[in-house]
């Protein structure tokens, strides 16, 4: 990564240059390379591959069940026939011991790609991470921040992580009060970083899953009070829109990173 540091011929700063990713998803060999040419990177969560809707063979449900029983898993989710997934899951499942299973894939993916992370990584988690696993394997430079504050190139980031309640009930999902609480405890900032979009229609839209995700009210609140220059943020895969203004704020989905591999940068 590429430093901040006077240039000599004219002792002028360099300006910052800032790579934002979200929903990284297994994707490790996209990941090594986010940083390149910035000065930090900014990670957004849900770094762990549980299902690739895109790719049923991918995931950790596929390598313990197999593709075809992942393709019914998803066919009955995006039916929203939750509770008929649910008891599928249950059959599976019966017999074997599924918080073992399941942490040993997700340690294994994490070992991966908190390997991958640049110098230095300001991060924060997804609805589909586990929090209590990344004091393991974060590294020295990778700064992991939730409901916390902090100053890169002269601008402060706030950072909120996870997703709200949803039927999906994925690892990281929290009341709405909790999640408020993280969002008032980060007063003003020029960046609000987060995982999940404000709760405006067309930000919450997935055009490919045709439904509506979590947005979070709260966060919606803070871009009209505190009106911060940019609210990044993912989680919706294929929003309506990607890039909107809510009064002087900037807000933008910054991408699908798993099958992008391209990070959004952010400079000045």
């Amino acid at each position: 990564m590429r430093g901040s540091e006077p240039d000599s011929r004219t002792s002028a700063p360099r300006s910052t240059r800032i790579h934002v990713v979200s929903d990284v998803h297994g994707n490790t060999e996209a990941l090594a390379r986010a940083g390149d040419g910035a000065d930090a990177l900014v990670c957004l969560g849900d770094l762990v591959l549980f299902l690739d809707y895109a790719d049923h063979s991918r995931g950790i449900f596929p390598d313990l069940f197999g593709k075809e029983n992942a393709d019914r898993i998803v066919a009955l989710r995006t039916a929203r026939r939750y509770d008929e997934a649910r008891a599928f899951g249950r059959e599976l499942w019966a017999g074997r011991n599924r918080n073992t299973e399941i942490l040993g894939a997700v340690r294994k993916q994490y070992a991966e790609l908190f390997a991958a992370f640049p110098t230095p990584t300001y991060a924060t988690y997804g609805n589909v991470d586990v929090p209590d696993l990344w004091p393991e394997y974060a590294r020295p430079g990778t700064t992991v921040l939730d409901g916390e504050r902090v100053e890169i190139g002269g601008r402060v980031f706030g950072f909120v992580g996870g997703g709200l309640k949803t039927p999906m009930n994925t690892p990281y999902e929290i009341s709405d009060e909790e999640y408020a609480a993280k969002v008032e405890a980060l007063g003003e900032v020029d960046v609000l970083c987060s995982h999940i979009p404000p709760e405006v229609p067309e930000l919450t839209y997935d055009t490919v899953a045709r439904r509506f995700e979590r947005g979070s009210t709260a966060l919606l609140e803070a871009i009209r009070t505190t009106r911060p220059r940019y609210a990044l943020f993912g989680h919706v895969h294929q929003p309506l829109v990607r890039r909107m203004r809510i009064g002087t704020t900037e807000c933008v989905n910054v991408g699908h990173f798993a099958s992008t591999g391209t990070p959004w940068a952010l400079s000045w």
